[in-house]
């Protein structure tokens, strides 16, 4: 079966941004929305820009660098997990015989 599409409206930075998203993605899309809405207040109360298409850029930079930071880290840091699932795999196999 396909996926239902809903049909938003998202306003970000005083302009409207109609999108067809499969309604599992609304409430991360809003959320992103938000910070990023949070973003714009910060960049705009902080530096000398009133231009809204500068102060959306300088988030796409402060986005897209945290992005590339973390597609050069390890998602998923083992901590000795895998030789505890060994020797559990082991216990069992040995119980198991």
């Amino acid at each position: 079966m396909k996926s239902e599409k809903l049909s938003i409206k998202l306003h970000i930075a005083n302009r409207i941004y109609p999108l067809k998203i499969d309604r599992s993605s609304e409430e991360f899309i809003r959320n992103a929305v938000k910070k990023i809405e949070e973003r714009l207040k910060f960049y705009e109360n902080n530096y000398a820009i009133k231009d809204k298409q500068d102060l959306l850029a300088m988030c796409l930079i402060e986005y897209a660098s945290k992005s590339e930071s973390m597609d050069n880290k390890t998602i998923v840091e083992d901590d000795g997990l895998t030789e505890k699932l060994t020797n559990i795999h082991a216990v069992l196999n040995n119980t198991l015989k």
